[in-house]
């Protein structure tokens, strides 16, 4: 059995559950609360960051991108996969999954989550206190051109790097839905990328997302409505 360290409304630790969850491979989720930096964790993980996938027989796996490419080469065999074939094609896959693992997460996902979920429970040594305003404003307007760019994307391929779902989808739908739950995405401005996170969204290895709640912050009306 998988072991993820990870944290509920954690992005990159969403990324990789969707990823498992697509593939059917059954994990063990257990909460880490990664700011406390507890010494087990730090043994496991050096870095003090989730998420990190534990399976026997090999050292501990850190990192959404990471731990993406381990499923992919230890998956069951058979069926689709999340990464094309084609060189060309699997270098696009890996490039959105590093805009929005990367960019979308360090300019919206990441502030937002940090000012307005972990901060609530981290004391002030470990950085906690009330949310920066000036972060959470250049997040919300950040997340337009983000989105904006998914529109674009969309309007040409059927998912974000092609024909076929892939990894890159799923990393992008991950922070977002992060952001949803705080009812911090703009939905309005691009009908394209409001539709392909339907599609998204409508899968079943979405469904254990949109059930699960965090202990005093309710999310929005329509986070789990797939017709939102």
């Amino acid at each position: 059995m998988l072991t993820l360290l990870h944290h509920t409304l954690c992005p990159l630790s969403r990324f990789v559950r969707l990823a498992l969850n697509e593939y059917g491979i059954e994990a063990r989720l257990v909460e880490e609360r990664f700011w406390e930096r507890r010494k087990e964790f730090l043994e496991v993980n050096p870095a003090g960051s989730i998420p990190v996938l534990i399976a026997d027989g090999t050292p501990p796996v850190p990192g959404a991108a990471i731990i993406a490419e381990f499923i992919e080469e230890t998956r069951p065999p058979g069926g689709n996969g999340l990464m094309p074939v084609e060189p060309g094609q699997r270098a696009e896959v890996r490039r959105l999954s590093s805009w929005f693992n990367d960019k979308f997460h360090s300019e919206v996902s990441g502030p937002l989550v940090n000012e307005r979920v972990f901060k609530r429970h981290m004391t002030l040594e470990q950085g906690g206190g009330p949310p920066d305003t000036a972060l959470l404003r250049a997040a919300r307007q950040n997340i337009r051109y983000h989105m904006a760019y998914i529109g674009w994307l969309v309007r040409k391929r059927d998912w974000l790097a092609g024909d076929r779902m892939s990894l890159a989808d799923l990393a992008a739908a991950a922070h977002l839905s992060s952001v949803d739950y705080m009812g911090d995405v703009p939905w309005t401005e691009d009908e394209a990328a409001k539709n392909w996170y339907a599609r998204v969204k409508s899968r079943p290895a979405f469904r254990p997302l949109l059930t699960e709640r965090l202990g005093g912050i309710p999310p929005a009306a329509h986070y789990a409505d797939l017709d939102f």
